[in-house]
C-alpha cells in the first residue's frame, strides 16, 4: 500500500534513496545537517519501505527551494513523483499565504524540465529572470 507522509526522511532513508536513484551516498554527518535544515518534506512508503521523497528548504517568506525529488527506479512511471509534486505545491501554497510573492525555485535534473513545468515551474529565462547559476570553485 502506497502512503504519503508529510515528514522529513531519516538519514538512512535519505541515503538509501540517493543510492537507488544513482546520486550516491553522502556522509551521515552531512545528511543529518542537511535534513535538520529542512522546512518541510514528503516521504512515500510502500508497506513501510521508503520509495520516494522530496524536501523544501528556505526562509519561509521570501525564498523556497524544492530539492531532492527522488523516486526509486522500480516505482518510476507510476505517478508517484506526480503526487509528491502535487503535495509539494500544496505546501508552497501554504507559504504563499504569508507572502503571495514568495519565490519557489527548483533545480531540475537534465531532461526532467518538462515534468516540473506541469506544476507551474518555469525556467528563469521563461520568467524573464536571467540565467540560473551555480557556484563551483
Amino acid at each position: 500500500m502506497i502512503e504519503y507522509r508529510n515528514k522529513i526522511p531519516t538519514v538512512d532513508e535519505f541515503n538509501y534513496l540517493n543510492e537507488k536513484v544513482g546520486w550516491g551516498k553522502r556522509s551521515n554527518k552531512v545528511v543529518k545537517e542537511a535534513l535538520k535544515n529542512t522546512l518541510s518534506a514528503i516521504c512515500v512508503y510502500d508497506n513501510e519501505e521508503i520509495i520516494g521523497s522530496a524536501r523544501i528548504i528556505g526562509d519561509k517568506t521570501i525564498f523556497l527551494y524544492v530539492c531532492d525529488v527522488m523516486v526509486i527506479p522500480e516505482y518510476q512511471g507510476k505517478k508517484i513523483g506526480t503526487e509528491i509534486m502535487n503535495k509539494i505545491v500544496d505546501i508552497i501554497n501554504e507559504y504563499k499565504k504569508v507572502n503571495p510573492n514568495i519565490r519557489a525555485y527548483l533545480g531540475a535534473s537534465k531532461g526532467k524540465e518538462d515534468f516540473y513545468k506541469k506544476f507551474g515551474f518555469k525556467s528563469r529565462q521563461e520568467a524573464d529572470l536571467g540565467e540560473g547559476m551555480i557556484f563551483f570553485n
